[in-house]
């Protein structure tokens, strides 16, 4: 990819000057420059996005809005490719992880179009010569916080149901998906149906401009992503103004493998499931509690697996997992692996730094599993962030019950088991948003998405998606003269 530079897209015009370098994490080089936000560019979008709400006649025409998303997502299917290869280069996504998030964007505005259209009030004669009704209008700006590991989809997934409703939108990413930004800043300027002002983005490294959304009076609220001590503190201060906010926030997912599961099938799965994306996902699979009559052919399977992982240059294509975001975060996790094995974690697969010499200049961490026995570990009980997954023997479908719904995150869970009756038994007694039997993160758009306990607030997807960017307003006639 030729070097490019990444600026912020405010009121339908590029702002800001390219001062600051953007790293490819597989290498450690610089491969373009992006413009840093503040509290005074996250200002400007606040205020395009209120007057293009006050004016642009957006949050009345649902089928404008309908046809701008329909025509959004045939904008991203067209630049698809270009999207694919700036995730590999920024984002340490390999082609195929890259795909994936593409193929959930189109999904996401294509279900959005019905959204858009269907946003139905009720109707009711409450008493003779009353008629009430209830009618659903757009909140206003909403704030839309993103992170970067997955950032050109929870864009999507956030916009696409916030438009729906008739929002206008300020979208802040971080500085590790500038050049995302600035290329979905494009496709959105290629539709003719989106008024100016109506989606703003911006990028910063720092949090004031993401903090200046969570005070402002002028967006009503807000939908963030990200981690969960990110997520209690913009609670904590939405409070101030009863603000509205949506939390999708971080995961610790246990797969329960039971003797009975298949796992010719569950192997592939439980590996891909720590080296998506290098474990760099809310969703990874990342607590193994195994049945004690297949535990041992499952940790030589998994084990064997493991080593055999490529980790190497997102875009490459003998590539099987990409680098962690930055080195700082190679260290982060090492420290948290090596703090577990000192606190009694057995390792039966210790990955770690790469010490593969042509690797060296990026950020890259091989799998690594732990057997542990005591559940309350910090390794088993906080996000790793990497890929690295810890591994527990369990005896009665109760006690693997016990052991995964024995953490503060409830996001989703996966169970593997060839019995028919075990999958619906297990999966009601979960505290998890999303249950995925013999398969893992297997979530639909069109189905609500969000989590337990920790793991959020709110749901995205489906048609809950639209409710925290909508009011609903009753409006009771009382006709003259009476009976009607």
């Amino acid at each position: 990819m030729t070097q490019r530079n990444a600026r912020h897209w405010i009121n339908g015009e590029w702002v800001g000057s390219s001062d600051k370098e953007s790293v490819n994490p597989a290498t450690g080089e610089m491969f373009g420059t992006f413009s840093d936000g503040s509290a005074e560019v996250a200002q400007s979008a606040i205020d395009a996005a209120l007057a293009a709400f006050r004016t642009e006649g957006w949050a009345d025409d649902g089928y404008m809005r309908a046809t701008a998303l329909s025509h959004m997502a045939d904008a991203y299917a067209a630049r698809t490719p270009e999207l694919i290869e700036t995730l590999g280069t920024e984002n340490g996504k390999t082609r195929m992880e890259a795909g994936f998030e593409c193929h959930f964007i189109l999904r996401a505005l294509r279900f959005a179009v019905g959204l858009a259209m269907h946003n139905f009030g009720r109707v009711l004669d409450a008493k003779p010569g009353t008629q009430s009704m209830s009618i659903r209008q757009p909140v206003g700006v909403a704030g839309l916080i993103i992170p970067w590991n997955s950032p050109a989809y929870l864009s999507i997934r956030a916009l696409a149901p916030a438009l729906a409703a008739g929002c206008t939108a300020v979208v802040k990413l971080p500085a590790q998906s500038a050049h995302t930004a600035q290329l979905m800043g494009e496709i959105l300027a290629s539709v003719p149906e989106l008024p100016r002002g109506v989606v703003n983005i911006f990028t910063e490294s720092g949090a004031d401009g993401a903090r200046l959304l969570v005070d402002s009076p002028h967006v009503p609220v807000i939908s963030f992503t990200g981690s969960t001590a990110t997520g209690r503190a913009i609670a904590a201060a939405a409070a101030k103004s009863l603000k509205r906010v949506g939390l999708e926030l971080g995961g610790k997912t246990p797969h329960l493998v039971f003797d009975d599961a298949d796992l010719a099938v569950a192997l592939p799965t439980l590996e891909k499931s720590s080296t998506v994306f290098a474990g760099q996902f809310c969703m990874t699979g990342s607590r193994i509690l195994v049945q004690r009559g297949i535990a041992d052919r499952l940790k030589a399977g998994l084990v064997e697996r493991l080593e055999k992982v490529r980790p190497g240059p997102a875009l490459e294509a003998d590539t099987d997992m990409g680098p962690l975001i930055d080195k700082s975060q190679v260290g982060r996790v090492n420290a948290m692996v090596e703090a577990a094995i000192g606190q009694g974690a057995v390792p039966l697969l210790r990955g770690g730094p790469t010490t593969i010499n042509r690797l060296a200049g990026g950020a890259f961490y091989h799998p690594t599993l732990l057997e542990v026995t005591d559940p309350n570990m910090e390794i088993v009980q906080k996000e790793v962030f990497g890929p690295v997954q810890t591994l527990q023997v369990f005896d009665t479908e109760d006690e693997a019950i016990e052991l995964a719904n024995n953490s503060e995150y409830g996001l989703t869970a996966s169970i593997w088991t060839r019995d028919l009756d075990r999958p619906l038994r297990v999966s009601r007694r979960l505290d998890a948003g999303l249950i995925s039997i013999n398969s893992w993160a297997n979530l639909a758009v069109e189905f609500e998405e969000g989590g337990f306990k920790a793991s959020g607030v709110g749901r995205l997807g489906g048609l809950a998606s639209i409710e925290d960017f909508i009011e609903y307003k009753q409006i009771s006639h009382t006709f003259a003269g009476g009976h009607h």
